[in-house]
């Protein structure tokens, strides 16, 4: 980590947060961090996944990498209130608002104190574990998804879902997926989950493989409590790893058996994401998922 001492002054101060791992990053960073410098009052740097807290203490958080760096980043940043930049330096970059041109032809809006960030308020996800004659676990926040994996010996497994405390159905299948509108285009749509606006105040719930031809994707009000009842589970015991597992953002995992109780609703804080106030949602899905585009015509 590379720590600044911040200027007095009325510029922002911004941390700069990078995926090392990722070599057009590491080649791009002498030019962003002195870009940083000209515009802003840059008071820290340090790895995307390892940053102490207080290097966030910022007015604004730049992240270079792909979506796995974004939402690594995004717990931390959303704890702290502390709105996210992202520069896309990954395969597909849904997840990241700029370009690195982007951020360079933008910077003077971007930095400038006097001028509003362009934001939008990404709901995050709560996870928590309810174990038989046990304290419930906590597993964190996810910017994408809670999903439920039937991992291996990958034989079908068997939840019960529950809404607002309604009792639902019962799941037969490879597991369920309970994503947020920014998590609508990853493992959602993957499953067959349909596309969300962004800004949508809702969530939707998405089966994986259900033993059912009528058990399709719901969504749900924001606010919702989802809970899942684990009634049929695979086992570690089979495979040396874990069987059914809670996942978050493919990030965070905690195995599951017979009997736990997973509750998922939104955190109370947002993720503020900076917007690029040129580029359009329904264009980027065009451009970076090719949204309704004709067979040959990539």
């Amino acid at each position: 980590m590379i720590d600044y001492h911040a200027r007095m002054s009325d510029r922002r101060r911004v941390v700069l947060l990078v995926n090392t791992d990722k070599p057009d990053a590491r080649e791009a960073l002498p030019t962003i961090r002195a870009l940083l410098a000209s515009h802003a009052d840059l008071v820290g740097e340090c790895e995307a996944n390892a940053c102490p807290d207080e290097s966030l203490k910022a007015d604004l958080a730049v992240v270079l990498g792909g979506d796995g760096t974004i939402l690594a980043a995004a717990r931390s940043l959303a704890e702290r209130a502390v709105p996210l930049l992202g520069v896309n330096f990954g395969k597909v970059g849904f997840l990241a608002e700029f370009e690195p041109a982007a951020l360079v032809q933008q910077a003077p809006t971007l930095f400038n104190p006097g001028a509003p960030l362009p934001t939008r308020d990404a709901v995050l996800l709560g996870a928590t574990i309810e174990r038989a004659g046990g304290p419930p676990e906590d597993l964190g926040l996810a910017l994408n998804e809670c999903s439920i994996a039937a991992g291996p010996p990958f034989r079908m497994i068997a939840l019960d879902l529950s809404i607002d405390g309604q009792p639902g159905p019962l799941l037969q299948g490879d597991g369920v997926i309970v994503a947020t509108p920014t998590g609508s285009t990853a493992y959602n749509i993957a499953a067959g989950g349909p596309i969300l606006a962004p800004t949508t105040p809702c969530l939707v719930v998405t089966p994986v493989a259900a033993h059912s031809l009528s058990f399709r994707s719901i969504v749900v009000p924001q606010d919702a409590e989802i809970r899942i009842t684990v009634r049929r589970a695979n086992h570690h015991e089979f495979n040396h790893g874990a069987g059914t597992t809670l996942v978050l953002d493919g990030q965070r995992m905690a195995p599951l058996r017979e009997g736990d109780r997973v509750r998922i609703q939104i955190h109370p804080k947002p993720l503020r994401v900076v917007t690029n106030r040129r580029a359009n949602y329904w264009q980027t899905l065009i451009r970076k998922m090719h949204w309704a585009v004709a067979p040959g015509e990539r």
